[in-house]
């Protein structure tokens, strides 16, 4: 990383902006009515490929930015991850979840302008609160802990993999689009318990948003669930790193 502190965590803030905003913006598009990615609420017109490939493309286009200044963490869970395994200072973690989480506000709150005529036509509440926040489909919170724990789990270890393997460390571009095509397939195929979110800043944040603003056909934004896209994820990527620690060293 370069740069100073006080530009990594800018770099932080405006990545998490453009995750959640193209992340968020994508689910956006395949669950509000009358959008031009769907003509009704729900996921019709092959919406689940379009909200992967959103936040594919949310995590890459950030690291191929900011990469080389703040890592690229844009989560939360990394952070922690990579802090409890003592190759990010922890002096420096509580500035990176600020910005990560405020990022993640600022995005959503776009969100909500740019398809604020969407919102306001969209009355399925459930699919008003999927453009903001994940939930437990199967009404199973541990369903949820574990689809997020083994789903973050998953992905830091495939992240060290891709940025830390023989193949790539001579083309950092080349391992972020990895990155991108392992969260993609991540929401693909670990998406439907949950959403998933990966991530506690990509979920409380705009969870606070649903919360605190007047979002049109909100109904509950369900704070019973919100502690397992927190907790699950920052679980999960504790262990990831740790595993791949012991196999393959850092």
């Amino acid at each position: 990383m370069t740069g100073s502190w006080e530009a990594r965590y800018a770099a932080e803030f405006f990545g998490t902006l453009i995750l959640v905003l193209l992340g968020n913006g994508a689910v956006a598009n395949a669950f509000l009515k009358n959008t031009t990615g769907n003509d009704d609420p729900g996921l019709a017109n092959g919406g689940w490929l379009l909200v992967a490939s959103g936040y594919g493309l949310g995590v890459m286009l950030p690291a191929m930015m900011f990469g080389s200044i703040s890592g690229n963490h844009l989560n939360p869970a990394i952070t922690i991850g990579q802090a409890v395994i003592g190759i990010f200072p922890w002096a420096h973690v509580a500035p990176y979840l600020i910005w990560q989480f405020l990022g993640a506000i600022a995005g959503q709150c776009l969100i909500l302008a740019l398809y604020w005529p969407h919102y306001l036509q969209t009355t399925d509440n459930e699919a008003v609160l999927g453009t903001f926040a994940t939930s437990d489909h199967a009404n199973s919170q541990l369903n949820g802990f574990v689809t997020e724990m083994v789903g973050t789990a998953v992905l830091i270890f495939g992240a060290m993999g891709l940025y830390r393997g023989m193949f790539f460390h001579q083309n950092i571009d080349i391992a972020n689009i990895g990155v991108g095509l392992l969260i993609a397939a991540m929401v693909i195929s670990l998406g439907g318990p949950t959403g998933p979110a990966l991530n506690p800043a990509r979920d409380l944040g705009p969870r606070l948003v649903h919360a605190l603003l007047p979002v049109p056909n909100k109904g509950s934004s369900h704070w019973e669930y919100s502690w397992v896209p927190v907790v699950a994820p920052i679980v999960g990527a504790v262990i990831g790193i740790w595993i791949y620690k012991i196999f393959f060293g850092l």
